[in-house]
C-alpha cells in the first residue's frame, strides 16, 4: 500500500528537515509538495533544501517545470496547472472528487489518481465525506477503485488499514502528518 504525505499549504521553519524525516521513517513512500500561493523562488528554495537523494520521492502541484529541472518523481495536475510542461516524461497524478470523474480519468495514463473526501477532513473545516461505505464498496467491485486510486480526505496513519480493506491502492495524508 502506498502512503503519500501532502505538505501544508504554507511554508514553515524546518520544513525541509521535517520532509526528510518523514521520507526516512519508511512508512511514507512519496511526498506531494503543494504550495498553491507560493512564489516559484520560495518553492525552489524548499526543493533545494531537501536532500537530493529524496528528490525521486517528490511530486509537485505547482511550477511543474521545477520537476524537470530537479529531476523529481512527478507532477500533480490541478485546476491551476491542468497540463504537464513540455518535455515531461515522468509520473503524473490527478485528483478526482466524484466516482464518475474517477472512472473517466482512469482511462488516461496517470500513474495514480486520488479520490476525496473519503472521511471528514482534518485540515479543511466543513469538508465532509462525500461517499457512503456502500458507494465505495460498489466502486471497488466495479474496478473503479483499485491499486491506482489513493484515498484522500480525513486520512490518518491509524486509518490506513481501513483504506486498504476498502480496496484503495494507498492513501494521501495531509493533516495527520503535520500535527
Amino acid at each position: 500500500m502506498t502512503t503519500i504525505v501532502i505538505t501544508l499549504p504554507q511554508f514553515f521553519d524546518g520544513e525541509a528537515e521535517r520532509i526528510a524525516q518523514l521520507l526516512h521513517q519508511g512508512n511514507v513512500n512519496l511526498l506531494h509538495v503543494r504550495k498553491p500561493h507560493s512564489s516559484r523562488e520560495a518553492l525552489e528554495r524548499l526543493i533545494q533544501a531537501i536532500p537530493q537523494e529524496l528528490h525521486q520521492r517528490l511530486v509537485l502541484h505547482d511550477y511543474h517545470e521545477l520537476a524537470l529541472q530537479y529531476q523529481l518523481r512527478g507532477i500533480h495536475l490541478n485546476s491551476r496547472n491542468p497540463l504537464p510542461p513540455d518535455g515531461w516524461t515522468g509520473k503524473t497524478s490527478i485528483s478526482c472528487h466524484s466516482l464518475d470523474e474517477l472512472a473517466e480519468k482512469k482511462k488516461q495514463p496517470f500513474a495514480y489518481l486520488s479520490l476525496s473526501p473519503i472521511f471528514d477532513s482534518i485540515s479543511k473545516q466543513g469538508y465532509k465525506a462525500a461517499f457512503s461505505a456502500q458507494e465505495l464498496e460498489q466502486a471497488c467491485l466495479e474496478g473503479i477503485i483499485d491499486h491506482r486510486v489513493m484515498a484522500l480526505g480525513g486520512i490518518t496513519f491509524d486509518r490506513l488499514h481501513i483504506i486498504e480493506k476498502m480496496g484503495f491502492g494507498g492513501a494521501m495524508i495531509l493533516g495527520d502528518a503535520w500535527k
